[in-house]
């Protein structure tokens, strides 16, 4: 797995949570921008949506969804290292927004890399309630250049889309066709970079690694043609 760029960790004392948490507060502009680029990254999966100019650097990309998403009725997780509360406390303050269990959080975002399990344990909803189903935003190096190509298709997508992000954790495609096999219950998910770029992979996605879709592909031209029954010529008749 690639290493993704993590911005550091806000520092102990006072002085600098205060910092981050100034930093962490965007403007309406800064948050209609963000909320731009996520409905764009979701609308249109597998596109890269950038979002605005000058709402990184302190803070990681990947809490940008949040900030400008959450509110006081939005149960908000913030996965960090191991007994870290520190860029948790800060979205708190920041978006004025309860903090919530993974399993029950709407909106949910990582400073750090996340694991397949915790995809799992997100919160999916119901058929009759699919409004339920979290959002999680994941950091990763490169939204190209990955060690394994995707192939993207359903809604938003012209025909199929192939895309390969780069330190996206072990597990992940195994993990996400789980947590979407409900649909519409489900999770939604963003994949964002250090510098702002963000691709959407909704629930409604159908994703498969290429190589395992071209091998399926020819398995189904095989039986097709196994399955073809012989035109005999007028000689023969």
């Amino acid at each position: 797995m690639t290493a993704v760029e993590m911005a550091p960790a806000p520092a102990g004392d006072a002085s600098g949570t205060a910092t981050r948490v100034t930093a962490a507060k965007l403007d309406p502009a800064q948050a209609h921008g963000v909320f731009r680029a996520v409905l764009d990254a979701l609308a249109r999966p597998g596109t890269v949506s950038r979002f605005p100019a000058g709402t990184g650097g302190v803070v990681p990309s990947a809490l940008l969804p949040v900030l400008a998403l959450a509110d006081l009725g939005t149960g908000v997780c913030v996965l960090e290292e191991d007994g870290s509360r520190r860029w948790s406390d800060v979205v708190g303050v920041a978006a004025n927004a309860p903090a919530a269990p993974l399993e029950k959080a709407r909106l949910a975002a990582a400073v750090r890399p996340v694991a397949p399990q915790e995809i799992l344990r997100l919160a999916r909803g119901a058929a009759d309630a699919p409004e339920d189903g979290a959002l999680l935003c994941l950091p990763v190096a490169a939204l190209e250049g990955g060690p394994h190509a995707w192939r993207l298709s359903g809604p938003g997508v012209p025909g199929e889309r192939d895309v390969a992000p780069r330190g996206v954790p072990d597990g992940f495609v195994e993990a996400r066709a789980e947590a979407v096999g409900g649909f519409p219950a489900g999770v939604d998910l963003l994949l964002i970079t250090p510098d702002g770029r963000v691709m959407g992979l909704p629930r409604s996605t159908a994703l498969t690694v290429v190589a395992e879709a071209e091998a399926e592909a020819e398995a189904e031209a095989e039986a097709d043609a196994g399955g073809a029954i012989p035109v005999a010529s007028e000689e023969e008749n």
